[in-house]
């Protein structure tokens, strides 16, 4: 088994993009794509290290806005660049902060701190969004700890992003394979094959077994061994087209996923992963199962 994809998302619920090679730290990967040979990348962002939230602090995702889906992030020196299609606002390119005005902020049950990015960007993202209220884009603070579950946590005090709740998200190909041949079977002439961005995984594996990844508790990718923690529970965001926002009416393929891949913790797609080391990811690493 080998790697085939993978994807840093910069922006909490923004799209992702996909690299060649990222560095994985304890927080999850940290990667940096260029905006063409004008612009070398010299700084890198980590997953998840953004995000937006509403005037009361709280987390803003595609849950509620299913257009941020349309939200383009790229990473041009030690700017952001973000371009929203299908929507008449010009890209917004700037460089982000780390000694701006702190904001508590609420994502799910964690309270933290958080640093504010400023008007210029907050007033892209109400254009972008055509929203009037007031939403704020932060960055995570190197000064404040947000831990992992200590329930699935290998250790004390490990910390994470501003992802849901994991450093790492893996699918396996047949996962999906198996989920596409179930909804060819269901709608025929009516159906497209989902692609993997629909799942937003940050490490996409190679495999022949649908589900296979249910059944490891660790791996090694490369040089970099993964303790497998828990299964993904998914939501309505997989019911979003990662490219137009928009969402399916059918409910699906939540729908469907209901009918088999419904246990006690939801409807769950795909493993959460909290690496035991630091190091390098490549397209193309080879992925062994230790346990």
């Amino acid at each position: 088994m080998r790697v085939t994809g993978v994807f840093v998302y910069p922006i909490k619920s923004c799209r992702g993009f996909g690299v060649d090679s990222a560095e994985v730290t304890a927080k999850g990967f940290v990667g940096d794509r260029g905006f063409g040979d004008w612009a070398k990348p010299t700084a890198v962002y980590g997953d998840r290290e953004f995000m937006l939230i509403d005037e009361h602090g709280k987390f803003v995702t595609q849950r509620q806005y299913p257009g941020l889906a349309r939200i383009e992030v790229k990473v041009a020196g030690n700017e952001l660049i973000l371009a929203a299609e299908g929507v008449n606002l010009d890209f917004l390119r700037f460089q982000p902060n780390l000694s701006g005005r702190e904001v508590r902020v609420e994502i799910w049950r964690d309270r933290t701190t958080a640093i504010d990015q400023g008007d210029e960007v907050a007033k892209w993202f109400q254009a972008a969004l055509n929203v009037s209220r007031n939403f704020r884009l932060v960055r995570q603070s190197p000064d404040y700890l947000r831990p992992i579950d200590p329930q699935f946590a290998t250790a004390e005090n490990q910390p994470v992003s501003f992802a849901d709740g994991y450093p790492f998200l893996l699918i396996g190909t047949a996962s999906l394979t198996d989920l596409n041949d179930k909804l060819a079977a269901k709608y025929q002439e009516n159906f497209s094959a989902l692609p993997m961005n629909r799942f937003r995984p940050n490490l996409v594996v190679e495999t022949d077994t649908a589900f296979v990844e249910d059944q490891w508790q660790v791996i090694q990718i490369g040089e970099i061994k993964f303790r497998v923690v828990k299964s993904c529970s998914r939501c309505i965001v997989t019911t979003t087209n990662q490219v137009t926002g928009e969402r399916n009416q059918l409910k699906e393929p939540l729908l469907t996923l209901s009918s088999y891949r419904q246990f006690s913790g939801g409807i769950m797609f795909g493993q959460n992963l909290i690496p035991e080391q630091t190091g390098i990811v490549n397209v193309g690493d080879e992925v062994q199962v230790l346990e």
